[in-house]
């Protein structure tokens, strides 16, 4: 009875152990994606910032800009996606809407990024585009991969339209989360014109044909959760200047918009949380389970093992070989 025990408890060890690979290296790239339909918000904020007032086309120092992100998850272009790139494809709609003190519109941004439901790599399909300009993007944009590794990767800059490394500068403690730290740094770069200007009459066209041009820099920085892969806070040292032209009359170059934009703290603090609930799911599948079964199938195999030697112990040394004892021999009288 024991021996068949011991038979059913290796049985069982080697299933456990072999569970742990199985979970980390096959199961988890496999289950580990981000939902087609995931919508988020992020609002930000650069405070005492310098904006450009198109009335007098002279900059001002105002007492707050606000950067309404988000990014809402388009289900049904996914869809249609994925029928032809054989891949599990999240497609998101963002926007980037800026705002004055006044609560008017600054400018206005929308966008595709199509990307990897698994892996976040960019696909390339219909409808890729930042501000009605078709780009084809190279490297991750707004989410690091599932376990973020320490090293540089390619961020796509959506104000440039290029891609560009974003380092890795070293491991932090934010708000009792261990997460890596990226700075990119975009240097002056000349750029579009916003489709959707903040003033009625003015649009991309008519600033053209000024010869007036649209430049911009910054310093963008992330602490990132390396389990997720997402952003639990972010900053940008942005500046917009307005170069050359008549639109300037007599001035080279005027700042259209220069600030430290920083993540508001209420966001802060529901990212942080919402980042440590999903950490734990991950956590899951890359640790907790295949290190679990790993202990499991060992602690199995030391119980086999150990009733497997009682056995052998109870039966003598014949049992041990299969030999049967010889019955004694009735003693004649």
């Amino acid at each position: 009875m024991r021996r068949t025990a011991s038979l059913v408890l290796l049985a069982l060890a080697v299933l456990c152990t072999a569970l742990s690979p199985l979970l980390r290296w096959y199961a988890f790239p496999r289950l580990a994606k981000i939902p087609p339909n995931q919508y988020q918000e992020m609002v930000l904020e650069a405070k005492d910032a310098t904006l450009l007032d198109y009335g007098t086309m002279r900059p001002k120092t105002v007492p707050k800009v606000t950067i309404v992100q988000t990014l809402k998850g388009n289900v049904e272009a996914s869809e249609k996606i994925e029928r032809t790139a054989g891949r599990d494809v999240v497609v998101w709609d963002g926007l980037s809407y800026v705002v004055g003190p006044d609560g008017k519109m600054v400018s206005r941004i929308p966008e595709r990024y199509i990307f990897d439901a698994h892996t976040q790599e960019p696909v390339h399909a219909d409808g890729e585009h930042v501000d009605g300009d078709r780009v084809r993007r190279e490297g991750i944009e707004f989410k690091w991969p599932f376990l973020t590794e320490k090293r540089d990767y390619n961020y796509f800059d959506a104000q440039a339209r290029i891609s560009a490394p974003i380092h890795y500068k070293g491991t932090q403690n934010f708000r009792g989360v261990e997460v890596y730290y990226f700075e990119q740094t975009i240097p002056w770069t000349k750029v579009p014109m916003p489709k959707k200007m903040p003033v009625k009459g003015i649009t991309p066209e008519s600033v053209a044909k000024t010869g007036t041009t649209r430049w911009y820099t910054t310093r963008r920085m992330f602490w990132i959760d390396p389990t997720t892969g997402a952003p639990v806070n972010g900053q940008e040292i942005h500046k917009e200047e307005l170069r050359g032209g008549t639109l300037l009359g007599d001035r080279d170059k005027v700042t259209a918009f220069a600030g430290h934009v920083k993540m508001r703290e209420d966001y802060i603090d529901y990212t942080a949380d919402l980042v440590k609930s999903q950490r734990q799911l991950v956590l899951l599948m890359t640790s907790h389970l295949p290190w679990g079964f790993l202990g499991f199938g060992a602690g199995l195999l030391a119980l086999a093992l150990v009733l497997e030697a009682r056995s052998r112990r109870r039966g003598g040394p014949g049992a041990a070989s299969g030999e049967r004892t010889p019955e004694p021999e009735p003693v004649n009288a």
